[in-house]
């Protein structure tokens, strides 16, 4: 992209331009491996801002945030994570006062009513932190299956074709992980409503 400085290629994989980057703090290194995902991170700004030149100003920014994300974290799926690093940034971006507006979500891969209520649920930054506690209750199979549909936007064909499992596996792992994932996240909810209505009544 014209508005971000083109650097030459090198045959490093992510995982080794990561490890590098950690070990040298070489910002050049770091504008590598950002380099191969831009137009992914344009595209999923450009979807939430609607506006080319915010989009065009977060990509720079979320390059700047990269800085020190890369230091906490252990990435095994740069692309996947850059893409949920992104969305996480529009959606700040979006609750602040100034930008405080209505996004249309197009549910590309819904298929009925529980699944708009889960993307309606995972598009809430606030969340994340219930999301990942629920992510962790389903069997392995099932948290492989959703994060690889919902959080890294695989179709099932993707799915199946990593996995090597069964296409009617990977979609009976995907419709029940939701649904458990719904009722985790709304047992959650519940329950922390219940506490925050005990500590009125104590007050």
């Amino acid at each position: 992209m014209a508005f971000i400085k083109k650097i030459s290629t090198n045959t490093l994989t992510d995982k080794e331009l990561i490890a590098l980057f950690k070990e040298s703090e070489d910002m050049t290194v770091l504008g590598e491996l950002y380099q191969r995902y831009m137009e992914l991170v344009y595209g999923v700004c450009l979807k939430y801002f609607k506006e080319p030149e915010t989009a065009k100003d977060s990509v720079i920014h979320i390059f700047e945030e990269l800085v020190t994300k890369l230091k906490k974290h252990e990435v095994d799926n740069f692309k996947g994570w850059l893409h949920q690093v992104a969305k996480n940034h529009c959606l700040m971006q979006l609750r602040t006062p100034k930008n405080l507006k209505v996004v249309e979500f197009k549910p590309e891969f819904v298929q009925n009513e529980e699944n708009v209520h889960l993307n309606g649920v995972l598009e809430k930054e606030e969340n994340f932190q219930k999301l990942e506690y629920c992510l962790g209750t389903l069997t392995d199979d099932q948290q492989s299956a959703i994060r690889l549909f919902y959080l890294e936007g695989k179709c099932y064909n993707e799915i199946v074709e990593m996995t090597g499992q069964d296409w009617n596996f990977v979609r009976s792992c995907i419709q029940n992980g939701r649904r458990n994932l719904k009722i985790c996240m709304e047992k959650n909810e519940s329950g922390v409503r219940s506490q925050e209505s005990g500590a009125g009544k104590k007050i």
